[in-house]
């Protein structure tokens, strides 16, 4: 072995010759609570937690400001009716008033107005700010006309409260705004068919109806749908317009507005001539004439023919079922098609 390999061996292997002196020493460091190195981590964690939102915030072109209510100007297509009896608002105030706005509304720069916002949805908590005299919380956002009316329509989506007219008349104020189906379909939530039957009762209902009556929260498609159909009658639409001018039904609450129309859309009023019932016979493929049809306005009544058997009355009945649900699904797939 080398004496340069010796050297560099006892370089590695030699026992250090002095203890350093006290003032040379390194001061130990102090020992750290498990629980505060925790606490210190967590800090961290939610330190970063915060500028990931920041960062998607910026990324997004969102901002958060604190503006003037009456600045705001509300989304040119009205989402809800404004109801007489609006406790829900004033619950939504009270609310605002003890625990501050917990949820920002949606703004963009006004497109017509310099200085002023547009909302695209909260437009209950401008209106309870407004009233309260504080600032309201915004999330200030570059939005197209389309991308403000479908983030208006996602944002009410969820909402058990919006009533089907309510819908059904906003489907329509943004297709007559110029905005495609798709766009109905995309603020909505709704395939084509749904949207296609939202707009088809708003505009067969005139708009000083659909006013006078309100939102009508308990009162579902169905009976929308219904209602629609019988003020194709001209004589019914007339006698609906009479009871939506009476002073007494302004006072009533919404859904019941609702029952008083249609119940005058479905009964004559007096002195009123009701129509004749439609009569006619029905006939089998071989030509004998099995049963006979009398219609009047609010019933359909079928009588069996005495010549045929008793037990073919038995059989019908048995098949109404079968049969009414082969219609219904007939009606679904040309209604698919007509949409």
């Amino acid at each position: 072995m080398s004496k340069r390999t010796d050297t560099i061996k006892s370089l590695f292997t030699a026992p250090q010759s002095s203890a350093l002196s006290a003032d040379n020493m390194p001061a130990a460091l102090p020992r750290v609570s498990s629980g505060s190195v925790r606490s210190l981590k967590d800090s961290f964690s939610e330190v970063e937690k915060e500028n990931e939102e920041l960062r998607e915030r910026i990324a997004s072109g969102a901002v958060i400001l604190e503006i003037d209510p009456s600045l705001v100007d509300p989304s040119p297509l009205a989402d809800r009716f404004r109801d007489q009896d609006d406790s829900s608002f004033e619950a939504l105030k009270q609310s605002i008033a003890q625990r501050g706005q917990e949820v920002p509304i949606l703004v963009r720069e006004h497109p017509e107005a310099k200085g002023r916002y547009q909302s695209a949805y909260g437009h209950r908590r401008v209106r309870a700010t407004r009233e309260l005299g504080i600032s309201v919380k915004a999330i200030l956002r570059s939005l197209s006309d389309e991308a403000l009316v479908v983030a208006q329509g996602l944002e009410n989506a969820p909402r058990e409260d919006l009533s089907f007219i309510e819908r059904a008349s906003f489907a329509m104020r943004i297709e007559d705004a110029g905005h495609s189906r798709s766009v109905v379909q995309d603020a909505l939530s709704v395939d084509r068919a749904e949207a296609s039957k939202l707009l088809a009762v708003a505009r067969s209902v005139p708009a000083e109806v659909i006013q006078a009556i309100g939102k009508a929260p308990k009162v579902g498609r169905g009976r929308w749908q219904s209602f629609a159909e019988l003020i194709k009658d001209s004589a019914a639409l007339k006698r609906v317009r009479a009871a939506i001018a009476e002073p007494k039904f302004a006072e009533r609450e919404t859904d019941a507005r609702f029952l008083a129309a249609f119940s005058a859309a479905t009964r004559p009023s007096r002195g009123e001539p009701s129509k004749e019932p439609d009569e006619k016979p029905v006939f089998s493929v071989s030509g004998e004439k099995i049963a006979h049809v009398r219609q009047a306005e609010r019933e359909l009544k079928l009588t069996i023919d005495k010549n045929v058997s008793t037990t073919f009355a038995a059989f019908l009945v048995d098949q109404l079922p079968a049969l009414f649900d082969a219609f219904s699904k007939k009606s679904s797939g040309q209604e698919s098609t007509e949409a």
